[in-house]
């Protein structure tokens, strides 16, 4: 019946494939090989931003992975964050390897602007952050997301912007929730195991760092500071998808 209700579902709303076009598909084999063909791989953009922690990506960022991307995010395919969810999942493992310790993995999405989120109806991060974590625990990792940062002040559009203008426009954006903060401090300073192999900063793209660089240095701050040795390694980071170059950098 199920499948019934999507033929004429299909015909009467007829459908396409986000990375390519195909019609009658959401998402067709090819673009889907696209985003899991292979293992996350490290990645590094050139220049590093400083604090940038270890990051992992499922695949590069080009053609129908940056479609499909943007179909998602942007035009409110919604229906892609399974498959975007099964590729931040296979970074979130390569980064996390085999976590030791009780309690859940802690997927920490970057927050976008609430001007942003209003106007798409949705945070896109988040959204595929919940299905990597449904996935992981389909898997046998436990996971859940956890919403520690908060945008602390605006910023401007990044389209644009080189590397030094990103990093200068996002300096200070982030902040952690007080809830965070008690958690995240409460852990690094000996009550409990939470440390860079269970705290993963999730995100859908990286181009120049910038915005995880920030990120990490909000939840280091948060856990006592960048001084503490228990604070410097606090999160690793995994993202759906990054720059080509990033790729060809770690690579060499």
């Amino acid at each position: 019946m199920r499948h019934g209700w999507r033929e004429l579902s299909g015909l009467l709303l007829p459908v396409a494939c986000a990375g390519c076009g195909r019609p009658r598909t959401d998402l067709c084999p090819v673009c889907a090989t696209a985003l899991h063909a292979g293992p996350a791989r490290p990645v590094r953009p050139a220049p590093r931003p400083p604090g940038l922690p270890v990051v992992y990506a499922a695949a590069p960022y080009g053609n129908a992975v940056r479609a499909v991307l943007l179909a998602h995010k942007e035009r409110g395919a919604l229906g892609l964050a399974g498959a975007l969810g099964r590729a931040l999942a296979g970074g979130v493992r390569a980064v996390a390897g085999r976590p030791d310790g009780p309690g859940p993995l802690l997927l920490v999405p970057v927050p976008s602007a609430r001007s942003a989120t209003a106007a798409r109806g949705h945070d896109p991060v988040r959204r595929i952050a919940a299905a990597a974590a449904r996935d992981l625990r389909r898997g046998g990792l436990p996971a859940q997301v956890a919403p520690l940062l908060r945008q602390r002040r605006a910023v401007a559009d990044q389209a644009g912007l080189r590397a030094p203008q990103r990093r200068a426009n996002l300096s200070g954006a982030l902040g952690v929730t007080a809830g965070g903060r008690a958690l995240l401090r409460q852990r690094s300073s000996g009550q409990g195991p939470l440390h860079h192999r269970r705290v993963i900063l999730v995100d859908d793209l990286l181009t120049t760092g910038s915005t995880l660089a920030e990120a990490a240095r909000a939840l280091r701050e948060a856990a006592g500071g960048v001084r503490e040795p228990s604070a410097r390694e606090v999160c690793r980071a995994a993202v759906v998808a990054a720059s080509p170059s990033a790729f060809e950098i770690n690579r060499n």
